[in-house]
This record gives C-alpha cells, sequence and structure tokens, in this order.
C-alpha cells in the first residue's frame, strides 16, 4: 500500500523539490543583488573600476549595436512598407518604425547584443576567478570580493543600458529611413513627422525603464553564474566556468523576454 501511494506522489515530489530549489535560488540572487548594489555606495567608491567595465560593456558593444540597430531599422522599414502599402497608408511608416523600436525592440536588442559580447564574458571572467582561487585570495586579504568585482559591474551597466538603448533607437529610425525613404521613395519631410508626432515622452522613458531593468537582471545573472561557478553541481573546473558562462547567457535571454512582456503590461 505504501508502495502504491509512494509511486502516486513521486510526480509531485519530484515538482516539490524543483520548487523549493527554484524559490532557494531566486532568493540567493535577490539577496545578491541588493548586497552588491548596496556596496556601490560604500566609501571609497569605485570610479575608476565603474568607467573601466563602462567602456568595456558599454563603449566597446556600440559598434555591434549600431550595425544591429542599422539593419534592424531597415528590416522594419521594408517589412512595414509592404504591409501598410496594401492599405494605402504608408506615410505612418516613420511611427511604425519608431514606435517599435523605442517601445520593444531598442531595449530588447540591446539586451540581448550586451548578453552575448559583455554578459558572457562577465560570467566567464569571474568564474575563472573563482576557480583559479582569485577570489579566495581577496577574502584572504579581507577584501569583500563582490564590492570588488561585481558592484562595479552593476554600476556600469545601469549607466551603460540606457545609453545603448537610446543608440540603437536612433540608428534604427535612420535604418528605417534608408529603406523607406531612401530605396522606396517616401517624402523624407513625411516620414520624420510621423516620428515627432507619434513618439511621446511615455514611449521614450518606458524604453529607458526597460534598460534599467534588463541592466540590473543581466548584470546580476552573468555575475552571480561565474561568482558560484564552484558550487555547480554538474562540474568543477574548466567545465564548471564553460557551464557557468552558458547558464548566464540562456538564463539572462530568457529572463529578458519574460521581463519585456510583464513590463510592457503594465506601462502600456
Amino acid at each position: 500500500m505504501s508502495q502504491a501511494v509512494n509511486s502516486i506522489l513521486a510526480p509531485f515530489n519530484w515538482m516539490g523539490r524543483l520548487l523549493i530549489r527554484f524559490i532557494g535560488e531566486l532568493g540567493a540572487i535577490g539577496i545578491f543583488f541588493v548586497y552588491s548594489s548596496v556596496l556601490i555606495f560604500s566609501l571609497p567608491l569605485q570610479i575608476k573600476k565603474t568607467a573601466q567595465q563602462v567602456f568595456f560593456i558599454g563603449a566597446r558593444s556600440t559598434l555591434i549595436i549600431s550595425l544591429v540597430a542599422l539593419f534592424t531599422g531597415m528590416v522594419l522599414g521594408l517589412q512595414g512598407y509592404y504591409t501598410l502599402i496594401k492599405f494605402g497608408s504608408e506615410g505612418v511608416l516613420g511611427a511604425a518604425v519608431a514606435l517599435s523600436l523605442i517601445r520593444e525592440l531598442g531595449p530588447v536588442m540591446t539586451a540581448l547584443m550586451v548578453i552575448a559580447r559583455a554578459g558572457s564574458a562577465m560570467a566567464a571572467e569571474i568564474g575563472i576567478m573563482r576557480i583559479s582561487e582569485q577570489i579566495d585570495a581577496l577574502d584572504t586579504m579581507d577584501i569583500n570580493p563582490l564590492r570588488f568585482l561585481v558592484s562595479p559591474r552593476i554600476a556600469a551597466s545601469l549607466i551603460s543600458f540606457p545609453l545603448l538603448t537610446a543608440i540603437f533607437d536612433v540608428v534604427g529610425i535612420f535604418g528605417g529611413y534608408l529603406t523607406g525613404v531612401v530605396l522606396l521613395g517616401i517624402n523624407s519631410g513625411i516620414y520624420f513627422y510621423r516620428v515627432q508626432s507619434s513618439v511621446v515622452m511615455q514611449d521614450v522613458s518606458g524604453g529607458f525603464i526597460k534598460s534599467l531593468v534588463f541592466a540590473a537582471v543581466v548584470s546580476t545573472i552573468c555575475c552571480y553564474q561565474g561568482y558560484f561557478t564552484h558550487m555547480r553541481p554538474e562540474g568543477f573546473g574548466a567545465r564548471g566556468v564553460s557551464l557557468a558562462t552558458t547558464s548566464a547567457v540562456v538564463i539572462s535571454c530568457v529572463l529578458v523576454l519574460v521581463l519585456d512582456y510583464v513590463l510592457t503590461s503594465f506601462l502600456l
């Protein structure tokens, strides 16, 4: 009788263990983020290290962000034109491109590109420092590893993401201009008039709010995965670093898309 009951409850036991593990991991990430964020403002301020991370996360991502934004805007312009022309509304192409970029694609695509270029590097760098015992050496020297390694990266992400999002939006609108005006012959005055008349401050602020949330999530997840590489049950050493980097990229990308839906629901 007991064996039959155990066999029936086995799937529920598995789901319960998974849920408890998820809640525990979520709580650990939340504490990790809060503690690291508070350490940003501890004296003396780490301005130099934060500036170095802004250069790495922000400035060195500008080229790839601009390139992706240009072709994203061009594709939006092309697809939007052939959709709107069916309804005789090709004149609103500028509004369609601008609102699509500013509200949704700008923050999301920026976050995904930064994850691919800088987020993976953050997870791998901190993970290598963990398995090579450099983080333990910081503890031995009474240097807080979170303050030294994680806080500047979170601060730099909060600075860089909105700026990169603004660049993505501007370059993307220019890409739509190239397709709609230069290639397809829409009047340039109408294109920019629709952009100006349709975009309001609420759209811009909503995009920046998303970029700030994505910055906090991406930097926290990537640093967390690298920082606790040594606690992964799947493997240690180089394998642990590779798994931590992969997990950081996958989890960050999924969370960006999930949070985009949640934030859109509240901001609309």
